[in-house]
């Protein structure tokens, strides 16, 4: 009897610790949201968060679009072909990149090169005692550190989701029209036609949860690391793997509520 209670014992354990988790993730949150309406705001802090999470995020935003709708474009034609639907490529790269690549892909990109930067610069501060120090010069950690970070992400990444949407479905244009042999006008034409305005919303709104995420995800882990390079290094991988699978998550609830039927 004991043989067949350990699985479920195990799997209690595990659903329990995720619960715990999400708790104390959600109560993170709820805290970050209390401090974002009172003051005292740190512009300075803000205003170098805004560079570093979305300015310096461009260059790789930009590759990671233009590559991807180059690629989407030779992939719908290759499997256009099979069915003599070649020509659907400006329409599908385009709903493509808007709706779930662009957003999806520059969440992942932000996850990687911010929640990681956020997790392992907070962490290594309460490593070194710096987040104690703050704390005694009356300095409350929540305002300087996370709410800049949060609300920087916030604006920024649906700006980001918006060049990666529009430089993904340029990287679809150059492939269809210099190697597929594509129209330029008729390619631009069908585009613009295709793309409705709930399509772009959901594009943003995305990218808006997609920042928070990934902002809220390097700060938590960040906050919440143990001493020691170990405890950095734990928070920084902890962090990167918890905004993917989040994001990814929230992209599936997101496109279920715009485009349910």
């Amino acid at each position: 009897m004991s043989g067949l209670l350990t699985p479920l014992a195990l799997l209690g354990a595990v659903t329990l610790r995720l619960m715990a988790a999400l708790g104390r993730v959600s109560l993170f949150a709820l805290n970050t949201l209390g401090h974002i309406v009172r003051p005292p705001f740190y512009p300075k802090e803000f205003a170098l968060a805004l560079l570093n999470i979305g300015w310096l995020s461009l260059p790789v935003v930009g590759l990671t679009a233009i590559f991807t709708g180059g690629a989407l474009a030779l992939q719908i034609y290759s499997g256009g072909a099979r069915f003599n639907a070649e020509a659907v490529v400006p329409q599908i790269v385009a709903i493509g990149m808007v709706r779930e690549l662009g957003p999806v892909l520059v969440g992942l990109m932000i996850a990687a090169r911010v929640t990681s930067s956020i997790a392992a610069e907070i962490a290594t501060m309460k490593v070194t005692e710096q987040i104690d120090a703050l704390v005694t010069l009356s300095t409350h950690p929540m305002k300087y550190l996370v709410v800049p970070r949060v609300l920087a992400a916030l604006l920024t990444v649906p700006l980001l989701v918006a060049v990666g949407d529009i430089i993904g479905v340029g990287g679809g244009y150059s492939v269809a029209v210099k190697n597929l042999g594509f129209n330029p006008a008729a390619y631009l034409q069908n585009t613009v036609d295709f793309l409705e305005l709930r399509d772009i919303v959901s594009s943003l709104v995305k990218g808006a949860a997609f920042g928070i995420i990934a902002a809220l995800m390097g700060c938590y882990y960040g906050m919440a690391s143990e001493r020691g390079a170990q405890g950095v290094g734990r928070a920084t991988k902890s962090s990167v793997e918890a905004a993917a699978v989040l994001i990814l998550a929230a992209n599936f609830l997101l496109t279920g509520v715009f485009f349910s039927i």
